[in-house]
């Protein structure tokens, strides 16, 4: 009888942290109904997918989208892992303008890495949190089919531009939605390595940002959601911009607010909203839950970019 009375006090006056929760879960609501058969294409990388617990809050964070009725697509990198690899196996990598030259025999070890440990390990996360993910890459289905990537750059002297062979690096021509397509009626979560078909069968690594946005606009995704090691874009001051137009995205590249990595990243973002994507954002991976607070929250969790 006394284990009654304590639970019929609880409920009568619950504990302040049970009322935090019910809180925010009521007001979730609305932002859960938005996204309901929505597909929401996510780039999982950098810090977060190397930190084991963000990696769990993350896997969880896809099974509850899932369970609210999102599709949620996840599109994941591995550059340090594959650097990784390739040291163990003292197999030299020269980088262009941050771009991995790949060779066939580095290739092979890109494809192993991306499609093999690391596409695996997400997927048993997702399942381990009761979810169902099953694990491509851009070759299953002709899913991505890429065409090799040439960059020029321009000698200082001669001001003559010289075209740069990256090798086996490419860049997504067509997105075969065929088996996205089946995914969106279905619990399954798809995990999408990203490395592509060449025209002549060949292997082609691709950009996972670059990867993420195509699969986003052949997908028309509700949003482009891409975890940074970086709280998003900043202002001059260092300051988080919460949201902007694409052309306001523009003029900061132009003026050299947005530089560096930052910059593909962002036009990553503008491609999709040209390709009907309804907003991309770039968010902080390392703060714990970013997905849930970017979705489901007024506040949000980076820099939201919309069309014009």
């Amino acid at each position: 009888m006394a284990d009654d009375k304590k639970t019929t006090a609880a409920i009568d006056a619950p504990p302040e942290e049970w009322l935090k929760q019910a809180k925010t879960l009521s007001e979730a609501l609305p932002y859960m109904r938005r996204y309901a058969n929505e597909t929401l294409v996510i780039k999982f990388g950098g810090n977060a997918m190397g930190d084991a617990s963000l990696a769990e809050l993350f896997a969880r964070d896809i099974v509850l989208l899932r369970q609210v009725g999102s599709n949620p697509i996840v599109v994941h990198g591995g550059g340090p892992q594959i650097g990784a690899m390739l040291d163990k196996l003292k197999i030299k990598s020269e980088f262009i303008n941050g771009l991995r030259v790949t060779d066939q025999e580095t290739i092979n070890v890109v494809e192993m890495v991306l499609a093999g440990s690391i596409n695996k390990h997400i997927v048993s996360e997702i399942n381990a949190q009761g979810g169902f993910a099953v694990g491509l890459s851009g070759k299953d289905g002709n899913l991505i089919l890429a065409e090799k990537l040439r960059r020029t750059v321009k000698d200082e002297e001669s001001n003559i531009e010289k075209v740069l062979d990256l090798g086996l690096v490419g860049y997504p021509k067509t997105i075969t939605t065929h088996l996205l397509d089946q995914f969106e009626t279905s619990d399954i979560t798809p995990v999408i390595a990203p490395i592509g078909t060449g025209p002549k069968g060949e292997t082609l690594n691709i950009n996972a940002d670059t990867a993420a946005g195509a699969i986003a606009g052949a997908m028309n995704a509700k949003r482009l959601l891409m975890l940074t090691d970086i709280k998003g874009v900043l202002n001059s001051d260092d300051k988080l911009i919460a949201k902007m137009t694409a052309s306001e995205a523009q003029d900061l590249i132009d003026d050299g607010t947005v530089k560096g990595g930052m910059i593909p990243k962002v036009e990553t973002c503008l491609n999709a909203l040209k390709d009907g994507v309804e907003a991309a954002v770039i968010i902080d991976g390392r703060i714990p839950h970013a997905l849930l607070l970017e979705l489901f929250t007024k506040h949000g969790a980076g820099t939201l970019i919309v069309a014009d």
